[in-house]
C-alpha cells in the first residue's frame, strides 16, 4: 500500500491506495518564490509591460480606484499594494484620493477584520476599503450591453475614478479559462445579471474552458473591463504555498499574457494515464462548495469517461453562504436547470451557472464527496454521493469500476491544469 498524503484544514491528510491501482499523484511543479517581493513590485512598477509608468501620467487631482480579490484568494494584498501606493503618491495623488474595493462578485461580503487581513492595518487606517454590494442595485449603474450582447451592470465607483487598476492572482479557471486580469471586473464589481450570463456562456461547451488563454468568456471580460476604464493590471502567480514566484504590471493585455506564460509552466501538470478514479483535493480553495467545486474541472480533464471523481474538501461554509437555494435544484439535469431559470421558476442567475456546469460533470461521471462541511443530506441534493473519509470513496468507487481499477491523485487540484503527455 501507498501512503499518500494532502493539505486538509491546515494539516496533512493521510490515506492508502494499493501500488497496484495507483497510477500518479500529481501537485504543482515546485517553485522558488520572490524572495525581495516588495522590491520586486517596486521594480514591475518602473518598468511596466506596454505603457508608460504611472508616475508619467497619473495627475495629482486623478481619483484612483484599485480592485483587489478577496479572502477566498491567496493573493498577498497586503504586501502588494504599500509599493503600488507608494508609487502613486509619488505621483502627486494623496491618499484621500485613493480607494480600494473589495470585488467580491456574489461572494459574501468581507467583515471588516477580515479587509484588514487582506489590505494590512496600515493601510486600512490611511486608504477607504469597502466591500463590492453586488445586492444593492443602487451601487450598480446599467452600462448597456457588451460586444457579446451581456447586459453590464457595474459598481458606480468605477465611473467616478479616473484610474482604475485591477488587482490579482493568475491561475486555470474553468469559466475564464484562466483567472486574472479582467475576471477583478466581472465578476468582481458587476451585478448578479451580468455576472450570470458570463458564467453561462462558459457552459456552452462540453468540456469546461480551463486553461484556455482566449475563450469567449475572456474576450468578453476584456471588453466589459475596457468599457469601465480598467487599463492597468497588477497580477501575481502563486506556486502551490501560496507564495509569489511571477508579478506582471502594466497595460492589461499584455501583462495578462506574460503572466500567463508563467501559469502555465507553474500550473500545467503532464499525466500519463487516463484514470478510472481521481481524487481531487480543493487546497487552496477550501473555504465552502462555492470555492472548492474548482476541483471538479481538472479532474474531468483527465478522468476516463463514466469514470469517478472523488472530491474531498473542508468546505467549513458549507455549500455557500450566499447562493441559499442552490439544494432546491442543483441535482436536476444541465438542461432542466437552464430551462428553469429562463422560465424564471430559479431566480439565481449565478446560481444556475454553477449548477449547469456541476451537472455537466456528473452527467460524464459519477461525484464522490468527502467533506466534514457539507453532510450527506446536503450531498444528496447536489447529486453527489456522500462519503466518510476517501478510504470509503475508494470502497465506492472499486465498487463501481472493479478492483483493478487505476487511481490518480491531484493534491492541489484547483491549481492544476492536466496536459496529456501521452
Amino acid at each position: 500500500m501507498k501512503r499518500i498524503t494532502i493539505p486538509f484544514e491546515g494539516k496533512l491528510l493521510a490515506f492508502r491506495v494499493s501500488e497496484d491501482n495507483l497510477a500518479e499523484v500529481l501537485s504543482p511543479h515546485r517553485t522558488t518564490p520572490i524572495e525581495d517581493l516588495e522590491g520586486a513590485v517596486a521594480d514591475v512598477l518602473a518598468n511596466p509591460l506596454g505603457q508608460q509608468p504611472l508616475q508619467e501620467w497619473i495627475k495629482p487631482r486623478d481619483r484612483i480606484l484599485i480592485l483587489s480579490d478577496d479572502n477566498t484568494r491567496l493573493t498577498p494584498a497586503d504586501r502588494l499594494l504599500p509599493p503600488l501606493l507608494k508609487t502613486i503618491n509619488e505621483a502627486g495623488v494623496p491618499n484621500e484620493g485613493i480607494s480600494i474595493i473589495m470585488a467580491l462578485g456574489t461572494h459574501r461580503p468581507m467583515t471588516e477584520q477580515e479587509m484588514v487581513e487582506k489590505v494590512g492595518p496600515e493601510i486600512f487606517r490611511h486608504i477607504k476599503v469597502f466591500n463590492h454590494d453586488w445586492k444593492n442595485k443602487d451601487q450598480l449603474v446599467d452600462m448597456g450591453s457588451s460586444k457579446n450582447g451581456t447586459p453590464l451592470h457595474v459598481n458606480r465607483a468605477v465611473l467616478d475614478a479616473d484610474v482604475v487598476i485591477g488587482l490579482g492572482a493568475i491561475v486555470p479557471h474553468h469559466i475564464p479559462g484562466f483567472s486574472g486580469s479582467s475576471k477583478i471586473v466581472q465578476p468582481g464589481i458587476c451585478g448578479a445579471v451580468t455576472t450570470a450570463e458570463t458564467h453561462l456562456l462558459s457552459t456552452r461547451v462540453e468540456d469546461s474552458l480551463l486553461g484556455l488563454e482566449d475563450s469567449p468568456v475572456r474576450q468578453d471580460m476584456d471588453d466589459m473591463a475596457d468599457r469601465v476604464g480598467m487599463r492597468n493590471i497588477l497580477n501575481v502567480v502563486l506556486n502551490s504555498d501560496g507564495l509569489v514566484v511571477g508579478i506582471f504590471f502594466g497595460e492589461m493585455r499584455t501583462a495578462f499574457a506574460r503572466g500567463i506564460e508563467v501559469a502555465k509552466a507553474v500550473y500545467g501538470v503532464p499525466y500519463h494515464e487516463t484514470p478510472d478514479i481521481v481524487i481531487a483535493n480543493s487546497c487552496p480553495c477550501d473555504i465552502d462548495l462555492w470555492q472548492s467545486h474548482k476541483s471538479l474541472y481538472p479532474a474531468m480533464r483527465m478522468v476516463k469517461n463514466s469514470g469517478t471523481i472523488i472530491v474531498v474538501t473542508p468546505s467549513p461554509e458549507g455549500v455557500s453562504r450566499v447562493h441559499t437555494d442552490l439544494l432546491n435544484f442543483t441535482s436536476r439535469s444541465s438542461v432542466e436547470i437552464e430551462r428553469a431559470y429562463r422560465r424564471k421558476e430559479i431566480k439565481s442567475g449565478v446560481a444556475t451557472a454553477l449548477a449547469v456546469a456541476w451537472a455537466k460533470v456528473r452527467e460524464k461521471n459519477s461525484v464522490i464527496m468527502v467533506s466534514p462541511g457539507i453532510s450527506a443530506e446536503e450531498k444528496a441534493k447536489l447529486g453527489f454521493t456522500h462519503a466518510q473519509d476517501i478510504e470509503d470513496a475508494l470502497k465506492e468507487a472499486f465498487r463501481i469500476h472493479g478492483s483493478h481499477a487505476r487511481v490518480s491523485v491531484l493534491t492541489h487540484a484547483p491549481d492544476m491544469l492536466p496536459v496529456k503527455a501521452f
